[in-house]
């Protein structure tokens, strides 16, 4: 299955530069490229990408807010946002992450870590690294500037899924999740599929902000 993805960027040799890199794998086509927030908005909406690849500082609309609509519209459900970040000096992956993102991406990330990220958070992955990574989610997410997500809190998990939730928040992906707690893959992703449901969380990215603000998972978990 070909991965539809649809580049967000203002600079036009960055886009292009992904793109030839997007094009080179051979389960990726780029279908479009967006110049600002809002033509990435409206291309979401005509070239029905599977993945959109967004930058967060975009003149006329910015990442946040153009994920904010793609997430909030039920026409595309099944669009998932991956966003860049400058990652010292950005301070918006929380709000990226509440607005609708399923991950975030290093802007000098390596080539390949890029593609991986795409088939990650297109296969309906959050895209969480353990780390400096999530030390940096924990942080914004745990100011007091930044609002709360609208989800439940892990009160209502067992102990089981509580356990599967502290390594979604450590960036595990379900098959990591199963080796830690001794599970199959396939029960593995049956516990992160009735916690999500549980918690009213779109997707595993929502889970991981469940975990910090509750403090089931604490910024310095990870050493």
């Amino acid at each position: 299955m070909t991965i539809r993805v649809l580049l967000a960027d203002d600079q036009t040799l960055v886009r292009a530069a992904f793109a030839m890199l997007v094009e080179s794998a051979r389960d990726m086509e780029v279908v479009g490229q967006a110049a600002t927030g809002r033509e990435a908005v409206e291309l979401a909406r005509s070239v029905r990408a599977d993945l959109v690849v967004m930058d967060i500082r975009m003149p006329d609309l910015d990442g946040i807010e153009a994920t904010r609509l793609i997430a909030a519209d039920e026409e595309l459900a099944g669009v998932r946002v991956l966003v860049l970040t400058t990652y010292d000096t950005d301070e918006y992956i929380a709000e990226a992450l509440r607005a609708g993102a399923s991950g975030f991406l290093v802007k000098d990330t390596r080539p390949a870590e890029l593609l991986d990220a795409i088939r990650t958070v297109a296969a309906g992955d959050a895209l969480l690294s353990p780390g400096p990574t999530a030390r940096l989610i924990a942080r914004f997410l745990r100011s007091p500037s930044v609002p709360a997500l609208a989800a439940g809190g892990p009160e209502g998990l067992s102990e089981r899924e509580r356990e599967v939730l502290t390594l979604v928040a450590r960036g595990l992906n379900n098959t990591e999740v199963a080796g830690e707690l001794g599970l199959s893959p396939l029960t593995a992703k049956t516990h992160v599929s009735r916690i999500m449901g549980k918690l009213g969380a779109r997707d595993r990215a929502q889970l991981v902000i469940v975990a910090y603000e509750s403090g089931l998972v604490t910024p310095g978990a990870f050493g």
